[in-house]
């Protein structure tokens, strides 16, 4: 797949780009992390061989198909990759969802906060969506804490396809 075709973004610290293959160690590491199990959820990524086969499957498809998707996030000053944050087309939901997730030695500096905000520009001027939504367990303090201080408003508890758990559904008018 030649991601060069599709939008990456820059802040002072971070490039934000589309999830390539190249990424699946990276990936792999992420979804096994323990807070990604405990606030997102077991994928079953159980080697980087899974983790491609995601990425393909989950980012790149949806990436073809609406321009966007799940992102790696980068830090400039070292070209570590930290996290992932991404629009995505999630089923239940009426609108796109923003989603972020980063590795715990990442978090609490300000890069969730600092994606997140150029994903939502970007979503606004270059996709021309008119809304997000997004969503978190209510234990997730971090995250619910971080959408509100994105502008998100809590709208109601909802449960959506192949995920038991009840969720918190923010919404936010772009």
């Amino acid at each position: 797949m030649q991601l060069e075709n599709y939008k990456s973004f820059e802040t002072e610290r971070l490039l934000i780009r589309p999830t390539s293959l190249d990424d699946a160690e990276f990936i792999f590491q992420l979804l096994n992390s323990p807070k990604w199990l405990q606030n997102i959820g077991d994928r079953n990524i159980c080697s980087i061989k899974d983790a491609e086969k995601y990425i393909s499957a989950k980012m790149h498809t949806q990436l073809t198909r609406l321009g966007f998707s799940n992102n790696t996030v980068i830090r400039k000053s070292d070209q570590r990759k930290i996290g992932t944050c991404g629009l995505i087309d999630r089923e239940g939901l009426d609108s796109i969802d923003i989603g972020f997730a980063f590795m715990p030695e990442f978090e609490k500096m300000g890069y969730a906060f600092e994606a997140a905000s150029v994903l939502m520009k970007a979503a606004r001027n270059e996709f021309k969506l008119k809304e997000l939504s997004a969503i978190t367990l209510e234990e997730n303090t971090g995250s619910r804490n971080l959408l509100k201080k994105l502008g998100f408003e809590f709208q109601e508890k909802i449960k959506i396809p192949n995920d038991p758990k009840e969720l918190m559904l923010y919404y936010k008018e772009l």
